[in-house]
């Protein structure tokens, strides 16, 4: 049965209750979809009982993106848990996790440079703040986290090696609509026919993709193809790069063996979508 709590405490009781057992955790902001699930699943896979958090975290928005109407569900999400195999979700108040007083942060200096880091400056500073004080609250086994948001990911891989924190963080591959839409809750947002359109952003990365697999290696055709599926829609791109799959250092040219992402972020309308694929020439 699903065990729903709100403050740090009550945490603490659950996990001091687990004796010994294997515990995966599964931090959200919210308004769950499949993907959210897949992590779920994959948590209860990899350990015996799986704590999801849900917690729109203030400190990751900038002062001019969608706090105030970031999508919501909480009666929905706790019945998505369940189905997934979660026995625990932590929703706490803003208050609780950013109490008066409340003064330190956590950086990640190299991998949260760039990309989206360079579009949403402070952005991971919070995303690293959060992250942190759930891991050293539930001291997990294991994290689980959505390739989807590919420099979160390795954000906040580095963290947890850096400050030892005893967790294997764990990224599970994207999911997707049919028709190759990367799976977001921000999709909510988009209009029926920005939704029609939303495709073309996946649909320039995996061609990218099978250009890499076909053995092209210059980045600039690489970055050329993606830009071209934008370009047939009312996409207004935020960044299209190539880098280093580990440094995210961005690169001029493929180099077999060496694992590479293509990352994508455009914005549709109001609406800023991200994607990300692998590239191993």
């Amino acid at each position: 049965m699903l065990q729903t709590v709100t403050t740090p405490a009550e945490v603490r009781a659950f996990t001091a209750g687990l004796s010994g057992k294997r515990l995966a955790l599964v931090p959200t902001m919210g308004f769950l979809h499949a993907g959210h699930q897949a992590l779920i699943a994959e948590g209860a896979r990899r350990a015996d009982a799986v704590a999801v958090s849900i917690f729109v975290n203030p400190t990751q928005f900038g002062p001019t993106e969608d706090l105030a109407r970031y999508p919501k569900d909480l009666d929905g999400d706790l019945r998505k848990c369940a189905e997934a195999g979660a026995v625990l979700v932590y929703a706490p108040q803003v208050a609780t996790v950013y109490p008066p007083g409340f003064q330190t942060s956590v950086d990640v200096e190299r991998v949260s440079k760039g990309l989206d880091g360079a579009s949403r400056p402070g952005h991971f500073r919070g995303v690293a703040t959060v992250v942190t004080k759930l891991l050293a609250l539930f001291r997990p086994h294991v994290a689980l986290f959505g390739e989807k948001d590919y420099q979160q990911l390795q954000v906040i891989g580095a963290l947890a090696r850096d400050l030892e924190l005893g967790v294997e963080i764990v990224g599970v591959p994207t999911v997707r609509d049919e028709d190759g839409l990367a799976m977001s809750s921000r999709n909510t947002y988009l209009s029926p026919q920005e939704r029609a359109q939303a495709p073309m952003l996946s649909g320039g990365l995996m061609a990218a993709e099978a250009l890499v697999q076909a053995g092209e290696l210059d980045v600039g055709q690489i970055k050329k193809i993606i830009r071209h599926a934008l370009r047939e829609g009312p996409w207004k791109e935020d960044f299209v790069e190539v880098v280093d799959a580990v440094t995210l250092e961005p690169l001029a040219q493929l180099t077999p063996g060496r694992p590479a992402r293509a990352l994508a972020a455009a914005f549709l309308g109001k609406t800023r979508l991200i994607d990300n694929v692998a590239l191993e020439p």
